[in-house]
């Protein structure tokens, strides 16, 4: 089968990774030319590490073999989109549009972490819209969260867990509310591991320390936020507060780190140095 895999960062080189690994035919869409033939090399790279970690049940080489990378979506007979660019509701509706024109009979899905999904929907086929939220670092995350809208045909929620269940996701549905299930108790968590911080109450190792010792976490909240990005997460808590309410305000230590330029992972320092 066919799947479409729009934006080549992070979620989107991840997303296409686990469905070349689920032996489908992926096409990989990012604008421009340098960042197509970067999301391309951020496949292949995902994809050895996944093999020399014995992951992978085929050969890094054979599995690229399916990968189309392409400038812009263009008309395919794909079963799935899934839309992977970055957080802001008139790019997403934007991609999401020329997707439903160019594959007419795809399950279009998004994988916003908190933008509404009803929104999302508005103006286009909405009964093949749906939200289907992986997690970072996709390859490795088990969790699927699908995200239903009030007008979305059952038929493509079905289609839509049968993909993630063949890929070796586990699925949670939820209905289309602000932030959905993981986002909204995420954020929470993270937001008060930053009050902490900037209160002095113990470091950002020891916080993190507490909550994986303590409560079973693979990872604390602020390394999990380094890893997501602080950026991104200062858009969620944004969106959240302006849809909850002031206890999703994001802290000034967030706000302050962002604007230095301090991301997490990918800028090599957040709330930690990698």
């Amino acid at each position: 089968m066919i799947a479409v895999v729009i934006g080549g960062g992070t979620m989107g080189a991840g997303i296409a990774h686990v469905l070349l690994a689920g032996g489908h035919e992926v096409v990989l869409a990012e604008s421009g030319a340098a960042r197509a033939a970067a999301a391309r090399r951020a496949v292949a790279d995902s994809l050895a590490k996944a093999a020399a970690k014995g992951r992978l049940d085929a050969e890094p080489d054979d599995l690229l073999t399916r990968l189309t990378v392409v400038e812009r979506p263009a008309a395919v007979p794909a079963e799935l989109v899934v839309e992977a660019v970055p957080e802001d509701l008139e790019l997403k509706r934007r991609v999401l549009a020329a997707a439903a024109e160019a594959c007419p009979d795809a399950v279009l899905a998004s994988n916003t972490s908190s933008l509404s999904i009803g929104r999302l929907a508005a103006g286009l086929p909405g009964e093949r819209v749906l939200g289907m939220h992986f997690f970072n670092p996709v390859p490795v995350q088990r969790l699927v969260e699908l995200v239903h809208h009030d007008g979305v045909a059952p038929e493509v929620v079905a289609k839509a867990r049968a993909w993630a269940e063949q890929l070796g996701k586990t699925v949670i549905e939820v209905r289309d509310a602000p932030g959905f299930a993981t986002s909204r108790l995420g954020v929470a968590v993270g937001i008060e591991a930053m009050r902490m911080l900037e209160e002095g109450v113990a470091s950002a190792e020891d916080i993190d320390t507490g909550m994986c010792l303590g409560y079973g976490w693979p990872m604390g909240p602020l390394r999990l936020t380094d890893l997501v990005g602080l950026d991104v997460r200062l858009a969620i808590a944004e969106h959240l507060a302006a849809e909850l309410g002031p206890r999703f305000e994001p802290p000034a230590l967030l706000r302050a780190k962002v604007a230095a330029g301090e991301l997490g992972r990918k800028t090599g320092r957040g709330f930690f140095t990698w």
